[in-house]
């Protein structure tokens, strides 16, 4: 199901962060140096290794188009560089001159955060290079960074275990503790939940912590009914600090620290968790249980990142190694299926199911409810507008709404599973296998015709996200095609 096709072993000394855009992999390292890959064959660019930072190197990324690289240094700068020619295009000093730990881009291009050890953060404008908006932390250094999907807020965590939301003018939202000793990483799901009125959207945020525990939090905002951060839940169970977590670019992996116990996002389909004790365990996220455990590195693994539009995970390491893993698509979506398949049998669901499942969609409060009224698995999919607000008694529309457009969506999942189909191989837009599926700049897979009438209706935003797409060209995903073509093979003899 997952094997490592490639190590690259270029770096003289720790890797400290990877990261891919469409076409390349590149990684940084405490050697002050950053490397770039061609993902076609692995090899090394004709101009790389990069060479700027005088100091380690503590994180890279692409600009959602890949045509830019940033990095950051102990050395105080972060440094944008043109992958195509390794040309430095700005080298920008954090004000305060202190080292900077993390840097990310907004995911229309236009902004760039960093983040620095003395607390600072400084919001840059990527197409002129200059300073946009300056603040900083009350305490601590820091050490992580992540942007919602829509681009409204962003959040940073520090060394002394700060969670702080700011918005797009930098303006402070809300700071609260998240971790007893400190955060090393945060980050958003790709996708994000609708919510009820007003445009009211939801982003789920996972952060992780050397308290040893990964936090999920559930964030809202729009401009008239404000902010709100709610924790969801904890992924406990840990023996050792979580260095890293991120959502793979569809936002159905999860990448975080060793967990003993199981994992209870039940947003992916699989998380990978990411371990000081130098191995990388593969766990579903729906049965909970452990579907692999990679133990190929050598010493502490210390960051990862998945390819946006292969099933690719890299993961580098204190052993100066970076691993290429590669998934087989057709084993991991069959392996979800059969092990999954009792619990999503809606209609023989317990009253208790159901509410584990009002849990696992953020809405708590109506436990009390749906237990009062005795609803189970088929009381629950026969639930109309009507009965929520005549029988049940739920006065808000917007909660209303949410709990209908989540029984549809077990609806929908039902049906994919009765037909047998994985859902992986499922157009997101038609709702049909797919034929001929294409990789968007979006990142996600569509039926090529489906994609084409979709941006022919000059509809320039991406189906799954909304957010506007960086370009319309598509691109044939042959390693989904050859995975249906065995499945249906396989299931239509």
């Amino acid at each position: 199901m997952v094997k490592i096709i490639h190590t690259l072993a270029d770096h003289d000394d720790d890797v400290n962060c990877c990261a891919f855009s469409s076409s390349l992999l590149a990684t940084c390292s405490l050697d002050k140096t950053i490397r770039l890959y061609s993902l076609s064959d692995f090899s090394e660019l004709p101009h790389s290794p990069l060479k700027f930072h005088t100091y380690a190197v503590h994180c890279c990324c692409f600009s959602p188009s890949g045509h830019i690289l940033a990095s950051c240094s102990t050395d105080g700068t972060t440094v944008l560089w043109d992958t195509q020619n390794g040309q430095t295009l700005a080298v920008m000093e954090q004000p305060s001159g202190s080292p900077v730990r993390v840097c990310r881009f907004s995911p229309d291009s236009t902004c760039l955060v960093s983040g620095a050890a003395d607390g600072t953060v400084v919001l840059w404008n990527a197409q002129s290079y200059k300073l946009y908006r300056c603040a900083s932390v009350k305490d601590g250094s820091l050490v992580a960074c992540a942007f919602s999907p829509n681009g409204n807020l962003f959040v940073t965590g520090s060394s002394c275990g700060d969670l702080t939301v700011w918005d797009d003018k930098m303006r402070c939202l809300h700071s609260e503790k998240a971790h007893d000793l400190g955060i090393t990483c945060c980050d958003f799901s790709s996708q994000p939940v609708s919510g009820g009125e007003q445009g009211l959207q939801f982003f789920r945020l996972a952060s992780c912590g050397q308290d040893c525990q990964i936090k999920i939090w559930v964030i809202s905002f729009t401009h008239t009914l404000g902010f709100e951060l709610k924790y969801k839940s904890t992924l406990s169970g840990h023996c050792a600090p979580v260095l890293t977590c991120a959502f793979s670019h569809d936002g159905q992996m999860l990448v975080s620290g060793q967990i003993l116990n199981h994992c209870t996002t039940k947003e992916a389909l699989s998380c990978i968790l990411e371990s000081v004790d130098k191995s990388v365990i593969v766990y579903d996220t729906n049965t909970e249980n452990i579907l692999h455990t990679l133990t190929q590195h050598t010493r502490y693994v210390t960051t990862c990142a998945f390819a946006p539009n292969i099933l690719l995970l890299a993961t580098g390491s204190m052993d100066k190694t970076v691993n290429i893993w590669q998934f087989d698509l057709e084993t991991l979506c069959q392996a979800r299926i059969a092990e999954d398949q009792p619990k999503q049998v809606t209609e023989d669901w317990s009253e208790d199911d159901v509410s584990n499942w009002l849990c696992a969609q953020g809405l708590k409060d109506l436990v009390g409810i749906f237990k009062m009224n005795n609803i189970d698995g088929q009381e629950l999919l026969n639930l109309t507008k009507e009965s929520l607000a005549d029988d049940l008694k739920i006065e808000s529309l917007g909660l209303r709404s949410k709990v209908l457009r989540k029984i549809e969506e077990l609806r929908t999942k039902m049906k994919t599973l009765s037909s047998g189909i994985p859902d992986e191989f499922i157009c997101p837009i038609t709702r049909e296998l797919m034929k001929d599926p294409v990789i968007a700049s979006d990142g996600y897979s569509y039926e090529k015709e489906a994609m084409e009438n979709w941006i022919s209706k000059k509809k320039r935003t991406s189906p799954m996200t909304n957010l506007v797409l960086p370009s319309v060209v598509l691109i044939p995903n042959r390693t989904l095609k050859m995975a249906i073509d065995r499945w249906l093979e396989t299931h239509q003899k």
